[in-house]
Order: structure tokens, then sequence, then C-alpha cells
């Protein structure tokens, strides 16, 4: 009795202190030439990470996991033993056939080069010299030594570290492969066939070391084109041409987008939040077309959480909630991350087979829809068994066994990511055309969001109005100017000074800017318009508001009156349009819905896009600093337009402020409830806009202010004080004006076309 006593007092102790009870130590996991991170300090369920510098990789574990009794899977071992980092080595590239390899060595590693040689009668193909790159791959493609033996096909070759099994190369005949080191896995085709058409089915494969990675580059060029190839499978309505390939853009077609983030313990959170950040680039991007998907977006360990229900698009209900506030969630959902319980994969695929088949339910031509499945993960799971059945039933439901015809129908790519991948529990699951690559695998995911920016060639909808490159911080002037590739500088000369505004690319033939920014002496060849200060653009008329005058009111105590301050500047000749210049979206068009991916009237589209205490940007010249400040609208709109009386050039009271801040107005400014950034001298006429993804639209222009701040004069990138205010031009309020310019059918230049 005294013995189960004691055991149930230690029992009770270790339990009581189970905090110590479950931590490991860092005794013995230190790492030579490296460092290591730990995802969740020493408790149990952290991971710990090893970094090495560039072309070195952790040997001989790239992690280890902490137990729940305090221990290291796999535990450290002796200090001879112990982790450190060792130079990349590249697959032995001596398989070459037909040809020799200098220099002949038994190791090969980074920065290693090679040089390559056919035998007499044989010619090469791929490259001739090679680098061994940090990534373990060569740089290059695979050479290859042939001649022609009649083959129907050609030699296909070897990939270095890898072995080839087959000699004929006539239709029907195979080739398979496989790696010579088991400690490698053969990535992408393990078989491949002589195809009629002389060449082999499938995609060249290449052998991995666990340290091997794909490149953003490598991502870049192999996923953007697979998922052009899926837009180009879409219902046809209007068609560009982008590298040679017919590329179709289109709101017709049908595309079901299912995208999954791992959030299990083994992916640390910024490992995850790179993959969220990547996700919404992804979707900014192919928002940025004309092809409207419908999206499920979930995140998972153990159990499911849905952050976008793709059920949702197909609600009538709902059907006027645009994408953007669908994706809220998605930027902004805080998760709970590190579930010991383990990972579930499996409850992924049969997620998204459940909605596949509430959806099939649901609507008559489901047989044309195109489903597509991203899934970003290390492949590790404990629980709900293997995904690899449910991923079948899948491929049955969409490609209703007709596997050949309807191929186009069903694409799963893969993204390997975290620490350690697990390749094995991941190739299996990918599906898509033969021949294309649908499994990649990365060191990290700090690039990830800019090879999406990348992958989709912008070049046959660079006039899509508002669209821009959505870069975070940005100290580099191109990178700016592809931000807001609308921005225009305008410049008056006189003979007594130099005047400076702001003005926005609207159409590739006219500037929008502020009336107040031109006198009625102002001469044409004395206003220049500027890409960024140095490029001059012709002009050719300007357009000021009819109803603008600015001594409209100088009898009632308004020395200078600001109604009606809109301008439109037209050039001589129309602008290149470029990912560098680009129009901005205008109110009440049709590329506006487009943008907002709506349907809506021009009085929708004001009352979704102007709202009290909603967020606005505006940009300083000095430097395209942006600038935010909050719309006041209802009972906070007289509260901020009665400070207008501080203006020295006004003498009214606030009784009658109106006079001078009529209803065209936005007021922004203050303190309360929010600090908002205050316009400064020379932002007049430049653009207030909204982004809706990746895509800009302007809601009015910066017209004028009640107090000249002295913060600008310091900082341009100044606060508001409490009285300080800023009015701005609600472009809702001239349509007419722009339909009657910009709207026009004339041979002169394009026209825009504007909704009711």
């Amino acid at each position: 009795m005294a013995v189960c006593w004691s055991w149930f007092a230690l029992f009770c102790l270790f339990n009581q202190g189970n905090l110590v009870w479950g931590l490991c130590t860092e005794q013995g996991v230190e790492i030579e030439g490296g460092r290591y991170t730990l995802s969740n300090q020493l408790e149990e369920g952290s991971l710990l990470r090893y970094h090495c510098d560039e072309g070195f990789y952790p040997y001989p574990h790239l992690v280890r996991t902490c137990n729940y009794n305090g221990q290291w899977e796999p535990p450290p071992t002796r200090s001879r033993s112990r982790s450190r980092c060792r130079l990349v080595e590249c697959p032995d590239p001596s398989v070459l056939e037909n040809g020799n390899v200098w220099p002949s060595d038994e190791h090969y590693f980074y920065q290693n080069n090679t040089r390559y040689e056919c035998y007499g009668g044989y010619t090469l193909y791929g490259s001739s010299h090679r680098t061994c790159l940090s990534n373990g791959k060569w740089s290059g493609p695979h050479p290859v030594c042939r001649r022609d033996s009649g083959d129907h096909c050609p030699d296909p070759g070897i990939p270095p570290g890898g072995t080839k099994t087959g000699i004929l190369f006539n239709i029907g005949d195979k080739v398979t492969y496989s790696c010579n080191d088991n400690t490698m896995i053969l990535v992408d085709s393990e078989e491949r066939v002589c195809q009629e058409d002389g060449t082999w089915s499938g995609k060249e494969p290449t052998c991995y070391y666990p340290y091997t990675f794909d490149t953003p580059l490598e991502v870049s060029h192999a996923f953007g084109a697979e998922i052009k190839n899926t837009f180009s499978n879409l219902q046809t309505e209007s068609t560009v041409i982008q590298e040679g390939r017919s590329i179709t853009l289109t709101e017709s077609g049908i595309l079901n987008i299912y995208i999954a983030l791992d959030i299990s313990s083994s992916i640390d959170q910024k490992q995850f939040e790179n993959a969220r950040l990547a996700v919404l680039t992804l979707i900014d991007k192919i928002a940025s077309f004309s092809v409207t998907p419908n999206y499920d977006v979930i995140f998972f360990s153990s159990k499911i959480i849905e952050v976008v229900n793709i059920l949702s698009f197909f609600d009538k209900d709902q059907s006027k909630k645009s994408l953007a506030d669908r994706l809220n969630l998605l930027k902004t959902i805080e998760i709970k991350r590190g579930d010991k319980a383990g990972t579930n994969l499996n409850a992924v695929f049969k997620k998204f087979e459940e909605k596949m088949t509430i959806i099939k339910q649901r609507q008559e031509d489901f047989e044309k829809h195109q489903h597509v499945i991203v899934v970003f993960t290390d492949g590790g799971y404990n629980m709900g068994g293997k995904p690899t059945q449910t991923v079948e039933r899948i491929k049955s439901l969409i490609l209703m066994d007709k596997p050949k015809e309807r191929e186009e129908h069903l694409d799963i790519y893969i993204f390997g990511i975290g620490a350690q991948i697990y390749d094995a529990n991941l190739r299996s699951l990918t599906v898509g055309p033969p021949g294309q690559r649908h499994y990649f695998r990365l060191r990290d995911t700090n690039e990830l969001h800019q090879t999406f920016e990348e992958i989709i060639n912008e070049e046959g909808v660079k006039g899509l109005c508002g669209l821009h490159r959505n870069y975070g911080d940005m100290y580099n002037a191109e990178k700016k100017r592809k931000k807001y590739p609308w921005i225009m500088f305008v410049s008056v000369m006189t003979d007594q000074h130099t005047s400076n505004c702001l003005g926005s690319l609207v159409s590739p033939r006219f500037v929008l800017t502020a009336a107040h920014c031109f006198t009625v002496n102002n001469l044409i060849e004395n206003i220049k318009v500027s890409v960024n200060g140095g490029y001059m653009l012709g002009v050719h008329k300007i357009h000021t508001h009819p109803q603008y005058n600015i001594n409209a009111k100088v009898d009632q105590g308004v020395e200078e009156f600001y109604d009606y301050d809109v301008a439109l500047i037209e050039l001589i000749d129309d602008v290149e349009i470029s990912t560098s210049l680009r129009p901005i979206c205008l109110p009440c068009t049709e590329q506006t819905n487009a943008a907002l991916r709506q349907t809506l009237t021009c009085e929708q589209q004001e009352q979704l896009l102007i709202r009290n205490k909603d967020r606005i940007t505006f940009l300083t010249k000095t430097n395209l600093g942006e600038k935010d400040a909050h719309i006041k609208m209802g009972e906070n709109r007289l509260d901020c337009i009665k400070k207008a009386v501080l203006e020295p050039r006004v003498s009214v009271t606030e009784e009658n402020v109106t006079e001078v801040v009529t209803d065209n107005f936005l007021c922004t400014g203050g303190d309360f409830p929010e600090i908002d950034k205050i316009a400064c001298k020379g932002d007049s006429g430049g653009a207030v806009f909204k982004n809706y993804l990746n895509r800009t639209i302007q809601i009015a222009l910066i017209s004028w202010g009640n107090k000249l701040m002295d913060q600008c004069l310091r900082d341009q990138m100044a606060v508001s004080d409490e009285d300080s205010r800023d009015f701005h031009f609600n472009l809702f309020k001239v349509v007419p004006f722009l339909k009657d310019i910009l709207g026009k059918d004339t041979p002169r230049y394009a026209p825009l076309v504007f909704v009711d």
C-alpha cells in the first residue's frame, strides 16, 4: 500500500509539474556552422529547425521535434557526430551515355563546374557546361548525346543521379527511371512512352536529395504555364495572345479553385504567414483578369477551419457580395496554430469532395466546371488515413470515367513546404495532364508571393484599369511606379513661378487633375505633364468643368471657391501602356464593375465605394508616400466641414459653411476616431482611391484644405491635428462631365464605357 501511495504521489507530482516534465533542453542540439530556431520554445511539439548559409545544408537531420517526454526526435548524437552544416552536393552527372563528363569526380559540390563532350558520331543536346547550384540542382537542361538511330523518338537521356531502363525508342516503347541513391526521390515522370508525334509522354524527371528544392523562378515558369493553360480551357468569349499561346480571359468560364493551408505544429508561423500571403497574391493575380473563379479556402491541422466557402458563390442571397469581402477573413483571421493532436490531410480532400458533390447536385452544367486544388503542406499526417483513396473518388467525380477527354477539368497542385517534406505522402496526390508539373518542393515560402506575382504574363491585359503590382515595403522607384502606374506629375510655368500638382492617368489619352491647377492665362506650351518628372508628354487641350469658377463667391466672403474643381488634360498622343504606366479605374464605368467583380449601377457603385468612416488613400508628391484618411459622412460630416471656417480666405460662419463646402466634397482629417494623414502643398489634383484586390479605383481628387500645415514643411507624411481638414472632390458628382469627354465616340481616342 505504501508503495502504491508513493507511485501515486510521484504521478501527481509529475502532473502538477507537467510544464517541466514536457520541456526539452538545448543540450546537444547545436549545429556547427549554422543556427537553429524553435517554433514554440522548448515545449512539447516545438519544431527545431536548422539553418545554414547558402550552399550548405543541415546534416544529419534537417529538423528535430520535442516529444511529450521532453526528448528530441531524432535525439542528439554524441559530440563527434553532432549536427553540422555540410556543403551541398549535386547528383552524379557521370550517368551521361555516349559521352564524357569533365572533371570526373566521385562527388560534385556547390559551385563545382562540369563540361560535357559526346563521342564521335553523337551530337550534344542540352547544356555543354553546368554548375552545381545552392538548391542541389545542376544549372541548365540535362545533356544528352544523340545520333540518328532511326528510332521514332530521340534518346530521352538520364537525369544526374538516376538510372534508365529501356533501350528501344519506337512508338509505344517505354522507359522507366529511378534514382541510384536511396536517400533521393524522383520528381516528375517515373515512366515515359514514345508517342506518335515523336515526343515522349510525361515530363523529364529529376533526382532530388532531401535538401533539394525548387527556386521561385522554376515555380513561376512551371506553375504559371499550367495555370494559364487552365484559363485557356475556359469557354471562349474574348481572347488575348500571351507568349504565343491563346489565353482565354472571360467571365463566362466556370472555374472552381480550392486552396488548403497546413497550420499544424510542423509548419512554423513564418511559413504559414508567407503561404497565406502567397495565396492572397495568387488570387489577386487571377482577379486581374476577366476570369471569375469561385474559391474555397481552408486551414487544416487535426481539424478543418473554413475561411472561404465556395458554396456561397452559388448562393443567390450572397451573389452581390464582392470577392474582396469574401476574402477579407483570409487576410484577418487569427489562427491558433500548433495543434498537438496531429494532422489530418485526408480531411482536406474529403471536404473538397463534399463541396464538389453539392455543387454537382445544384448545378445543371457541372460537367463544364473546371476544378483546381492547391495544397500547401509538408505532407506529414498521423490521423484520418491516407488521402489517396479520396483523391481517386474526386477523379471519378470530375473526370466521369473519361480521363483523357476530361483531363483539363481537374488539376491538383501540391506545394511541399516546411523544414522537412514527406514527399512519398504527397507526390501521389497530384493530378493533371501528362507532361505538366503539379508537384513543387520549396525550401521556404519567403519569396513565394513574389513568385505568384510574376506567374501570369500581363502583356495581353496590361490596359486593364487599376491593375498594379502589390509590393510591400518599397524603396525602389521602379516598384513604386508599378504599384501606382497611373500617377502623373503636372507643372504649370508662369513668369513668376512654377506651380505643381498631381494627376492620374484615366485613359491612354487623358490625365485627371484639379481645375485650380490652371488659370485662364495659362498657355498650353507652359503646361507640362510627366510620368516620373523627366519624360514629358505633349498637351493638346485642358477641359475644365463648365461650373468651375474660383471667383464665384468672392462677394460672399469666399476668396477662392473650389466647387467642381475638376479638369481633364487631353494629351496630343496616347501614352504607351505598360506595367509601369496604365490607367486608374473611374466611377460609373464598366471597367470599374469588372474590377469590383460585380454588375452595379452608378448609384450602387457610389454606395459601395463611399461609406462613412471608410478608409481612403492618397499619395504625397514627395517619394510617392501613401497616406490614409477616413471619410466623415452622416452625423460626422457637419462636425468635419465646420472646420472650413478656419481657412483664412474663407469669411463665413459655421452656420453657412455649406456655402463653401458643398455636398460635392468628401471631408477627412482630425484626430477622432482615428488620426488621419493630411494633404500637403503639391498634392492637389492627386487621386483619392481605394484598392480592391489588386485593382485601384479613384473616387475623388484632392482639392483643398483648411490649414496650411507647418508639419508639411518638415514631414510630407504629416498627420492631422484636431482642427485640420481636407476636402476632396467626389467624382461621382461629375460623371456627366467625365462621360461627355471620356465616353465620347470619336476617332481621336478610344472611349470609356459608362454605366447608368
